[in-house]
């Protein structure tokens, strides 16, 4: 059995083809169609995604969903960002607006103050680790690549800020495209779907197609189907058990479900700080789906988990 994507201990046993009006086929795996399928991804900031990467995420804003603003100074942030390196991150995701569901625009000068000059800061006091900037916003990535990030996750997938694409390409750093249904003012406003999972992946290719238009470079993109942004419980549910269907894409598979409302739902959690192990539980689960980058708040428990996981699956040829 192959490798899914030149990912170590995964392998792939069988191919699963789906259609609109539900049909589904399960074939074996074929050299010559399935190629994209073992095709190893490029490293990405100069990490190898051959294992999953943990992408730790510092919230520098005053109404995050998951910690309630704890760490929107500037020395809580910093503080809070080494930890996190500290804990086992391999990437660090820095956003100055929260995108929970209701959430109010953040003015883009408010944005690039809260965001820039930690990133700098970071810089500054000799951490390497690669820095991802959550934004929407063109000026506010412009800001942050020039401060020192490395590559741009936008939620909106380039339809909020159109010369987002050509601030990328400029750099030519990643990118992270992920799916939404509406905006965070509007996103659970009863989201519908056709075919949750065949809909997000179409979307997705859509604005794979928009990043390249844009002069993105391809091997670049990153695809995320957005748990949690404009779907129901069914919804994530849905997208998570058929995430390796975004493997199709080409592109590497950013995974981002930690401390959501769908976790609290399923295990009678309401306090979003509380729902570690189930976040675990998800990260492990989209790990074993081959996502290349688990986005969560909890490094430490993550990384745990992650490392037991994988030696798991690792091949032990003899034991002596």
């Amino acid at each position: 059995m192959p490798a899914l994507r030149g990912q170590h201990g995964l392998r792939i046993a069988a191919i699963a083809e789906i259609t609109r009006n539900g049909g589904r086929v399960e074939r074996g795996y074929d050299a010559v169609q399935d190629i994209a399928l073992v095709t190893q991804l490029p490293s990405l900031c100069g990490l190898s995604l051959a294992q999953p990467k943990i992408m730790g995420i510092v919230n520098v804003t005053p109404d995050s969903f998951s910690d309630g603003g704890k760490f929107h100074s500037f020395d809580t942030a910093c503080a809070q960002a080494r930890r996190l390196v500290e804990d086992g991150a391999d990437i660090l995701d820095i956003g100055g607006e929260s995108t929970r569901p209701g959430a109010q625009e953040v003015p883009i000068e408010e944005e690039i103050a809260r965001t820039a000059p930690l990133i700098r800061a970071l810089r500054e006091d000799g951490l390497h680790v690669p820095i991802s900037i959550d934004t929407r916003k063109a000026p506010v990535a412009a800001a942050a690549l020039d401060a020192g990030a490395d590559l741009v996750n936008d939620v909106s997938a380039l339809t909020w800020d159109r010369d987002m694409g050509r601030v990328v390409a400029e750099a030519g750093v990643p990118l992270c495209l992920m799916h939404a249904q509406g905006t965070p003012q509007t996103m659970q406003n009863n989201p519908e779907y056709n075919d949750v999972r065949l809909d997000v992946y179409d979307w997705l290719e859509q604005a794979i197609r928009r990043a390249e238009a844009s002069g993105v470079d391809p091997a670049r993109v990153i695809v995320d189907p957005g748990i949690g942004f404009g779907k129901t419980l069914e919804h994530n549910l849905a997208l998570l058990q058929s995430l390796a269907l975004l493997h199709q894409t080409g592109c590497a598979i950013l995974l981002g479900a930690s401390r959501k409302r769908f976790i609290g739902t399923l295990s009678g959690i309401e306090a979003a700080s509380e729902r570690v192990a189930g976040s675990v539980a998800v990260a492990i689960f989209g790990a074993g789906q081959g996502a290349q980058i688990l986005r969560v708040h909890d490094v430490a428990e993550t990384r745990q988990a992650l490392s037991v996981w994988q030696a798991l699956n690792n091949k032990i040829d003899e034991v002596q």
